[in-house]
């Protein structure tokens, strides 16, 4: 299996729960964390439906796992995401110890889709820090982008 058909798999568990995430009102983004090949917690926009701009998907799956995981086991960590964090996202993924993200659609092409202006991307950001946060993406971007592009033509 090449180095990015060992993601496919969980990117496409992403993109399922951002689609999930649409069927329950929100914007469609979903993440994963996996430890080893084992799915230990998942997460999925809540934008609308808790009426907090802060509830990204990242967000939601970052807040929940440093409650309830050692810093040990988030270290040893992937996080899967639906799209490339944002800013907001990536601060929280780095300051929680996450060492690497896998991501599906890039960022800079959901700004272009859904009319974005703060785009910067994730590789910048964790590249600042030390330690670098490993970004591998976008996988199954093509898949990525349709979901984007099926959303926000209706939006």
């Amino acid at each position: 299996m090449s180095h990015l058909g060992k993601h496919k798999p969980f990117v496409r568990k992403a993109l399922i729960l951002a689609e999930q995430a649409v069927e329950h009102g929100n914007h469609p983004f979903g993440a994963l964390l996996v430890k080893g090949e084992e799915v230990i917690l998942t997460a999925e926009n809540a934008v609308n439906t808790e009426n907090d701009v802060t509830r990204h998907a990242e967000l939601v799956l970052v807040s929940r796992a440093s409650k309830t995981l050692a810093p040990e086991v988030l270290a040893e960590c992937t996080l899967y995401t639906s799209t490339e964090p944002c800013a907001m996202c990536a601060g929280a993924i780095y300051w929680a110890g996450i060492p690497r993200v896998v991501y599906g659609c890039p960022a800079e092409t959901v700004a272009e889709i859904a009319d974005s202006t703060f785009v910067v991307p994730c590789r910048e950001l964790f590249a600042r820090g030390l330690p670098a946060v490993e970004v591998v993406g976008p996988v199954l971007e093509d898949e990525a982008v349709r979901l984007h592009r099926a959303f926000w033509q209706g939006h």
